[in-house]
C-alpha cells in the first residue's frame, strides 16, 4: 500500500530497507526471524530488480540513515506501512514528527491488519479485552476491497547500500538446515502457500485445523507478519473471488485473522503485555523457579511427554510449530512446570520463523490464564488426551519422534505404560501431581484454599 500510494502521490519511489534490530528491544528479532527476513528481502529485491528498481539495504540507526538517504536522494517525501509494537510505535512516531519539521511529506499507512487497533472499540470507546464481542463489530465493519495491483516498472534507485549478507542475518553454526524444505519466503510463495491452503486444506479446516497430524492449516503466519501477504488479500481471494460454498468454508479461519487483528489490538491498547501480565492479580501468582534441566528438556524435546515432545522438535527443525501443539506445550510450561509465561515467550521469539510479538504475547498469556479472552485459570491442558484426540494414530509424534514408531497407537501418548522406551526418557513431571500442584498456587493467588473444586480441559 505504501509503494502505491507513493505512486499515487507523483512521485518516484526509492526502495529502502533500514536493519536497526536494536530498536526494537527488549524484543529484538531471534534466529529463526532473522532467517526468513533474509530471505525474504532477498525476494523482494529480486521482484524490485524485475521492475527495473533494486533495494538499498543500509544498518544503523534508523532516522540518521533515513535522514542520510533523503540528502543523498533528494527526497520529498517518506511512505512506509505502520508497525504496532511498542517499541517501533515510539520509534516511527519520533522520526515521522522530525520528517514534518523537516518540511518532508511523511505517511504511515496501513496493510498489515484487517482494521486498525482505534478503529474497533466497544459501546464505552474502549478497547475490548474479550474477543467474541470484538469480532462481532469487527466484522460488521468488514471491508473487502480488491487488492492493489503491484506496478510493473519503477525508476532505477539512486541510493547504493551494503549488500545483504553483510547484515549476518543467517544462523552461522547451520541449526537452520530443516528450514528450507518447509518455506520459501516472499510474496511468490505467500501466494502458493494460499493457493495450497485453498486446494488442500479450506474444505475441512474447521476440523482439520485442531490436527497437527494432517495438513490442515494455512502456514501463512510467516508471510503475514513479513507484510508479504496482507489480510485483506487473503480476504478478497476468499470472500470477493469465490462461491458462497466456500465462503461459508472460509468463515472459521477468517476468524483466526480476526484473532490476529485482536492481538494487535491489545498490544496497542496494553503495551505493557509483552512483559507484565494483563490481569493485575497475576502479580500474586507463586512461579516456580526455573530448573535448568527441566527447561532445556523442554526446549529440546525430551520432556518424556509425547504430544509435547512432538511439538517442540517440529519447533527445532521447522521453525514452526502447529497452533494446536502451542497450546498443548504452553499449557504443559506455565501450568505443570509452572514457569513463568515469559520464559516460554522467549523461546518461542528466537526460534519461530513467524515470530510477531502481539501473537506470541497473547498465546502465551492466553495459556497462562494471564490476559484477555484467556483460557479459565483452572483449565490444564492433559497432554495425553489432547494427544489422544488430535494424533489419535500417533503419526504426528512419530514424525518426530522416531523412537516410538514401533509402539501402536492404544499407548503411543502414554509410553510409559509398555515399560518405557529405551531410547526415550521418562517424564520429567508427574502430570496428575503438577497439575493439582497449579491448582493450589492459582487457589492461593485468588485467596482460595488449595483443593477447591475446579475442572480439566482434556
Amino acid at each position: 500500500m505504501a509503494l502505491n500510494a507513493a505512486i499515487d502521490a507523483g512521485f518516484d519511489p526509492v526502495p529502502i530497507y533500514i536493519h536497526a534490530p536494536q530498536e526494537e528491544a527488549p524484543w529484538i528479532p531471534g534466529a529463526a526471524s532473522l532467517w526468513w527476513l533474509h530471505h525474504s528481502l532477498a525476494a523482494l529485491n529480486q521482484q524490485l530488480r524485475t521492475c527495473g528498481s533494486s533495494l538499498c539495504i543500509r544498518k544503523g540507526d534508523s532516522a540518521t540513515e533515513l535522514q542520510r538517504a533523503i540528502s543523498q536522494s533528494g527526497a520529498q517525501a517518506v511512505f512506509w506501512s505502520r508497525l504496532y509494537e511498542p517499541s517501533l510505535v515510539r520509534r516511527d512516531t519520533g522520526i515521522k514528527a522530525a520528517l514534518i519539521e523537516m518540511g518532508i511529506n511523511a505517511r504511515s499507512l496501513s496493510g498489515h491488519l484487517i482494521s486498525e487497533p482505534w478503529q474497533i472499540k466497544n459501546g464505552s470507546d474502549q478497547a475490548y479485552r474479550v474477543f467474541t464481542p470484538y469480532w462481532r463489530n469487527a466484522s460488521a465493519q468488514m471491508s473487502i476491497a480488491a487488492p492493489l495491483r503491484p506496478p510493473r516498472q519503477l525508476p532505477a534507485s539512486p541510493l547504493t547500500g551494503t549488500e545483504l549478507d553483510a547484515l549476518a542475518l543467517l544462523p552461522a553454526i547451520g541449526w537452520d538446515s530443516g528450514f528450507y524444505p518447509h518455506w520459501t519466503p516472499g510474496e511468490t510463495g505467500a501466494a502458493l502457500a494460499l493457493d495450497r491452503f485453498i486446494e488442500d486444506a479450506l474444505e475441512d479446516y474447521a476440523v482439520g485445523r485442531n490436527r497437527p497430524d494432517r495438513t490442515g492449516t494455512s502456514r501463512l503466519s510467516p508471510h503475514l507478519h513479513f507484510g508479504e501477504i496482507s489480510p485483506r488479500q487473503i480476504l478478497h481471494r476468499l470472500y470477493a473471488t469465490s462461491t458462497p460454498g466456500l465462503r461459508a468454508l472460509a468463515a472459521p479461519f477468517v476468524r483466526e485473522l480476526g484473532w490476529r487483528d485482536f492481538s494487535h489490538q491489545l498490544l496497542f491498547h496494553f503495551p505493557h503485555t509483552s512483559q507484565e501480565a494483563l490481569q493485575p492479580h497475576f502479580a500474586r501468582f507463586p512461579w516456580a523457579e526455573v530448573d535448568d534441566a527441566a527447561m532445556r528438556a523442554w526446549q529440546r524435546g525430551h520432556t518424556g511427554i509425547p504430544i509435547v515432545d512432538a511439538g517442540m522438535r517440529e519447533l527445532w527443525t521447522s521453525g514452526w510449530m502447529h497452533n494446536r501443539v502451542r497450546m498443548i506445550v504452553a499449557s504443559f510450561l506455565t501450568k505443570n512446570l509452572r514457569y513463568h509465561w515469559l520464559e516460554g515467550a522467549r523461546w518461542f521469539w528466537d526460534t519461530l520463523v513467524d515470530a510477531d510479538l502481539a501473537n506470541n504475547t497473547q498465546g502465551w498469556q492466553w495459556s497462562a490464564g494471564s490476559g484477555a479472552d484467556a483460557a479459565p485459570y483452572f483449565r490444564i491442558f492433559n497432554p495425553v488426551t489432547q494427544g489422544e484426540r488430535f494424533d489419535p494414530n500417533g503419526d504426528y509424534v512419530k514424525r518426530y519422534i522416531p523412537e516410538l514408531s514401533s509402539l501402536p497407537p492404544k499407548i503411543i501418548h502414554q509410553p510409559w505404560l509398555a515399560g518405557g522406551v529405551r531410547s526415550y526418557p521418562k517424564p520429567i513431571v508427574d502430570l496428575k501431581q503438577s497439575r493439582q500442584q497449579a491448582l493450589d498456587a492459582y487457589a492461593h493467588m485468588r485467596g482460595r484454599s488449595p483443593g477447591s473444586k475446579s475442572s480439566l480441559d482434556g
